[in-house]
């Protein structure tokens, strides 16, 4: 156990859910099992109904980790989940989980923890509409003391919601206390960027208009609604990725150096970045709709919503002007990817004009083990100087196979547990990016449909210039 860390008491809002047994659960179990939790800590599952007795709650958690992480360990897994009881709260009714955190906290006054110096976590995996009431629950019932609020995306569903609930944030903590979390800033690969970037004298001096002809940023799914169709309903695909994945996702390819990974300094970067987003024009923007989604469980016989987004995306400034961003998502397409693709502009030299232009990228596979590939041109073998394509590639988990890589929900849980906020979202950059968005909310583009199966409606294949790298002809 980490030592350093004080005694913790962690509020697990929505335990009986998806992500509490696909993300949460297997996080925190790696983090004990690589002694990265606090000596002391409990873990208090809460939702408004019960899954039976503490037991029970266990088993469920148990059943579940054995599906996610596989091979358990005896000792932890025992230890772990000896650490883990229910109990059932409301907006309406916090008085029992209030009694329950305080009775862990004198529990540890106990066995020798001052209470007063025992941190609490509170996870709030809520739908939008019930985050404010459940966060002036907790104010009544006064377990924002001392406390780190964990709050999962969306973070509201328009500028005026999202308002709100920064303002009902900022009623009852400080903004210090509070973690917006997006897994994809958690993720290795997305944190090497950083490395990639900025610490490799081959890359950094190319970043900008000058070399690069467009970005790419391409996230499809094979995945459709998978029981999740009450959810997108209320939400759609712009809501649920593109105003927090891929922006941030940009954000962190294209930002300044920030000079520091201090989380002030990397944040006002950011900020500054999504300040320079140009409105955007929707004429270049496209929502589709997979046929068939309107025969999902939970879906509107005629509902509209998008379940596709792409769009073009400019950043007026002086690094990145003239430069267009292409930002695509969407359920149901033909593969599961999270693919950044800088394409650099062709060279102007007539030397070895002739040949099929290619065109030279560098792709990032945000994967688990992260992977790089540099497409350039080569000569063709032979007796005359024609070219072709080559490709350079690097396999991080291949290349560093020591190193000990961490889920992106695992890294995130470790960073609110040591007080560490460069990988989440700051409130001015979510009001900034709902800024960007609120236009297209209020006049939504028309949502076309599109096969299962395929790269989304035509027009959005056609909307990037020599063709999105997933799906066209320079796919590899």
């Amino acid at each position: 156990m980490t030592e350093k860390l004080p005694a913790h008491v962690l509020v697990l809002f929505g335990a009986t859910g998806d992500l509490a047994a696909r993300k949460l659960f297997p996080g925190l179990y790696r983090l004990a099992a690589a002694g990265r939790l606090p000596h002391d800590y409990v873990i208090i599952g809460s939702g408004r109904n019960s899954p039976g007795t503490d037991d029970e709650f266990r088993q469920q958690v148990r059943d579940g980790l054995d599906d996610t992480v596989g091979d358990l360990d005896a000792d932890v897994i025992d230890d772990f989940l000896g650490r883990i009881s229910f109990q059932t709260a409301s907006s309406d009714d916090g008085a029992d989980l209030a009694a329950a955190v305080r009775e862990a906290e004198e529990a540890f006054d106990d066995e020798g923890a001052d209470t007063d110096d025992v941190r609490r976590l509170l996870y709030l995996s809520l739908p939008p509409a019930a985050m404010q009431p459940m966060i002036a629950m907790l104010h009544t019932e006064g377990l924002t003391e001392r406390a780190r609020l964990v709050i999962e995306k969306p973070f509201g569903l328009d500028l005026q919601s999202s308002r709100e609930l920064d303002a009902a944030l900022k009623d009852v903590v400080e903004e210090s206390q509070v973690y917006r979390i997006d897994h994809f800033l958690g993720k290795e690969a997305v944190q090497n960027i950083l490395a990639l970037r900025f610490a490799n004298g081959l890359f950094e001096p190319a970043w900008n208009a000058k070399s690069l002809a467009s970005v790419q940023i391409d996230v499809p799914e094979t995945l459709a609604m998978e029981g999740r169709g009450s959810f997108y309903e209320s939400t759609g695909c712009l809501r649920d990725m593109v105003s927090t994945h891929l922006c941030q996702l940009m954000g962190f390819v294209a930002f300044e150096d920030p000079d520091s990974l201090d989380e002030k300094c990397v944040r006002d970067s950011k900020a500054e970045l999504f300040g320079a987003i140009r409105p955007l024009d929707r004429e270049h923007v496209v929502f589709g709709q997979y046929d068939g989604y309107r025969d999902e469980p939970d879906v509107a016989e005629d509902s509209d919503v998008e379940t596709f987004v792409a769009l073009e995306v400019h950043i007026d400034n002086d690094r990145w002007r003239g430069v267009p961003f292409y930002l695509r998502t969407g359920k149901a397409m033909a593969q599961t990817r999270r693919t950044i693709t800088l394409r650099f502009r062709t060279p102007e030299t007539t030397l070895l004009r002739g040949a099929e232009p290619i065109p030279d990228e560098l792709v990032l596979e945000l994967t688990d083990d992260p992977k790089i590939t540099i497409d350039v041109r080569a000569k063709m073998p032979g007796p005359t100087m024609d070219l072709t394509g080559a490709s350079f590639r690097l396999d991080l988990g291949e290349e560093v196979p020591h190193g000990e890589p961490l889920e992106a929900y695992e890294r995130l849980l470790l960073d609110v547990l040591n007080g560490e906020r460069t990988f989440f979202t700051r409130a001015d950059e979510v009001d900034r990016l709902w800024q960007v968005i609120q236009p297209l909310l209020d006049d939504r583009p028309e949502v076309l449909p599109y096969d299962k199966g395929s790269w989304g409606p035509q027009r959005a294949i056609d909307l990037v210039e020599g063709g999105w790298r997933l799906g066209g002809s320079e796919e590899s």
